[in-house]
């Protein structure tokens, strides 16, 4: 062979290399959200292996502290708020933030409202979140950590789902009344939630992020630029790809039939309000939004509203709002910043 045919050669193999990793690249199928909900799924028939801890009475309810089985492992430590009487109840799942140095990162951050929706027949179930339950060692490496932090969420939904089978198991709770509030971290759990789990028919959710990949690569707070300089685009489109079902753009779309109710802080910086909209935009009818003069914690008027809304999606006996008004406030952070 002359030399000229092995560069023909040469060059024609080339280009059928270079070709073949294109084709490799643009071959990735496209995301479907069938296939997202999936990484849900769990045994709903699986035994939830309840175990209580204390019971207590306190301001007319009964707490209970209990833990059940997570399906992706471990125990769920949890609160039980039981209203007097014998129902059919409402049911409630509260979801907390993850504000560091809060003194309410956990199930405790809403107890008090829990324990305000007893008195109008509502029965709540108050979870820790994986990152703040025994044993959970955080990551150091913060890409490891963007993982670590996406099973976690996995983990999260599945066990919000159990806790559903828990309430519903008990047989005085109305499966046609069920609802789910959550704030910050387990705000967008709801996001994902509310396009998995369509036996919740209202959905609270307080100051977000329902776009991950879009806020990693478009928020302008230098936390967030430095974070992704550190890691690298490549890097980070490679995750967002890989870890798909943790981003809840991907299901907010779908949260029809339920209704949801959005909230969010005039003063979050990280959240400013063109994007609280935009996300906004993106969930399915029926759907609320308010803005608050507040930071990331929201205040006492959001609290207000979303009792009332609340109480009117789920048939609560009347609320009177002079008394949520006086609902004890668990908490407000000297810094806030987006967890």
């Amino acid at each position: 062979m002359n030399t000229r045919l092995r560069f023909i050669l040469f060059l024609a193999l080339l280009m059928a290399a270079t070709a073949a990793q294109s084709a490799d690249k643009s071959s990735k199928p496209p995301l479907r959200f069938e296939d997202l909900v999936r990484e849900f799924d769990y045994d709903r028939n699986a035994l939830l292996n309840i175990r209580e801890e204390h019971k207590e009475e306190r301001d007319g309810a009964t707490l209970i502290e209990l833990s059940y089985d997570s399906p992706r492992g471990g125990r769920v430590p949890a609160t039980l708020v039981l209203p007097p009487g014998k129902g059919p109840f409402a049911g409630v799942l509260f979801g907390h933030w993850m504000m560091p140095r809060s003194p309410v990162a956990n199930r405790k951050e809403f107890l008090e409202e829990a324990l305000f929706l007893a008195r109008a027949g509502a029965l709540s179930l108050l979870t820790d979140a994986p990152m703040v339950r025994p044993g959970y060692l955080a990551e150091k490496d913060q890409l490891k950590g963007e993982i670590q932090n996406a099973e976690a969420s996995r983990q999260q939904v599945i066990d919000f789902r159990r806790g559903l089978d828990l309430l519903i198991a008990r047989g005085d709770v109305d499966p046609a009344r069920l609802a789910y509030v959550g704030h910050s971290y387990n705000a967008h759990t709801g996001g994902l939630l509310s396009g998995v789990e369509k036996r919740i028919g209202s959905f609270v959710l307080m100051a977000g992020v329902f776009a991950d990949e879009e806020y990693v690569f478009d928020s302008k707070t230098p936390a967030v630029a430095e974070f992704r300089k550190r890691i690298g685009e490549e890097a980070l489109r490679d995750f967002f790809r890989q870890y798909a079902f943790d981003d809840p753009v991907h299901f907010v779309g779908h949260s029809a039939p339920a209704a949801v109710f959005l909230q969010f802080g005039r003063d979050d910086a990280p959240i400013p309000e063109p994007m609280a909209r935009g996300y906004f935009e993106r969930f399915s009818e029926p759907k609320k939004i308010e803005f608050y003069k507040a930071g990331h914690a929201l205040n006492a008027e959001a609290r207000k509203d979303r009792v009332q809304w609340l109480a009117e999606r789920l048939k609560l006996s009347r609320v009177d709002p002079e008394a949520i008004e006086r609902v004890p406030d668990p908490g407000k952070e000297e810094k806030e910043e987006k967890d």
